[in-house]
């Protein structure tokens, strides 16, 4: 009888685990459609491995530069530092992203929130672009990015000057985006490969200080896999964020892959407590996303590679994280045209 009562006990506790375990539906708050080579594995391919991943929304952008295939390289780089070929600023990015959204069953279109990201960010003709595109296709875009500024050695690839976010040209199009209500993505390094300090970190504040109505969001919080392999952490982040986050409330934060390790979680998955502390106390300022590139099958391994961080917060906030803070700092007119339960 102890046995069969014994049995009875694990059978109950084992029912209210699952009974308890937390189900996620996911925004993808960092996708691109298409690689550097401005090639994408399609859209029949993208819806599949959202409903596959449980992903409701997506960001969905294309890729403001295109790798080269130089002259004097044999063999087509299959990455933008496959050689030593240069990258170019690439404005068609954008056709190819409204051509794909066009060609979304309009009862799907709703899941999809085209970033408009082609033009050169050291360009003070970029504004005028923008707003021509903007007018070419009437409430179609509902941000702007993602906008390479520092990014690692593609920096030094791209033909023209180092970009920067606290540059004239870029101010302009700040301007541009709260007179259209749209958030900004920006990819802005907090440092280089090498200093262990907050090198860039003016360049991002600047604008955040300068623009308090436009709604930006920081690209993996000034991190990079690049980085990451030259200096496994930095240790002034967190203290660093953690100060933004209360000095700027239009700062939101894009939680993509390379900062779930080695921040968010140790290499055995455990949550951080403290960034599990910081997310609670700033329960609408972050989000999640994939930052996948042209090809959408690892989609639902990045964004399930968050459940142990998101089980570890207030169950409100994980959702949150997890699917309705990108959609919450969409245009307004956006936002009101959503499904009632987005």
């Amino acid at each position: 009888m102890r046995l069969i009562r014994l049995g009875f006990l694990l059978s109950a506790g084992l029912l209210a685990s699952v009974v308890d375990a937390r189900e996620y539906r996911y925004t993808d708050a960092h996708l691109h459609y298409v690689d550097f080579f401005q090639e994408s594995a399609g859209m029949d391919m993208l819806l599949k491995r959202m409903d596959e991943s449980k992903v409701d929304h997506v960001m969905f952008s294309g890729i403001p530069v295109a790798k080269k295939w130089h002259e004097d390289e044999p063999k087509r780089p299959r990455y933008y530092a496959g050689d030593d070929a240069a990258a170019y600023w690439y404005s068609a990015t954008d056709v190819l992203i409204a051509h794909a959204y066009k060609q979304v069953p309009e009862a799907q279109r709703h899941r999809f929130h085209p970033f408009l990201s082609g033009f050169n960010p050291n360009d003070k003709n970029s504004d005028s672009h923008i707003r021509r595109m903007l007018e070419l296709d009437p409430g179609l875009w509902q941000g702007i990015g993602e906008v390479f500024t520092r990014h690692d050695d593609l920096t030094s690839l791209i033909e023209g000057s180092t970009p920067r976010a606290n540059n004239e040209a870029m101010t302009r199009v700040y301007h541009l985006a709260a007179e259209y209500d749209l958030p900004v993505m920006m990819h802005s390094n907090i440092t280089s490969k090498r200093e262990r300090n907050p090198l860039y970190l003016q360049e991002i504040e600047e604008p955040l200080r300068n623009h308090p109505h436009v709604r930006f969001i920081w690209a993996h919080a000034g991190t990079s896999m690049e980085i990451h392999r030259h200096q496994e952490k930095l240790e002034f982040l967190f203290d660093t964020l953690a100060r933004m986050l209360e000095s700027y409330p239009n700062l939101y934060i894009d939680l993509s892959w390379t900062m779930l390790r080695p921040y968010l979680t140790d290499e055995s998955g455990n949550p951080d407590p403290k960034w599990v502390e910081l997310v609670a106390r700033y329960p609408d300022r972050f989000m999640i996303g994939s930052d996948v590139v042209g090809r959408f099958d690892s989609m639902g391994e990045y964004m399930h590679g968050f459940d142990r961080f998101l089980d570890a917060l207030p169950e409100d906030v994980a959702h949150k994280v997890a699917r309705d803070n990108f959609l919450s700092i969409l245009p307004r007119k956006v936002q009101e045209a959503l499904p009632a339960s987005r």
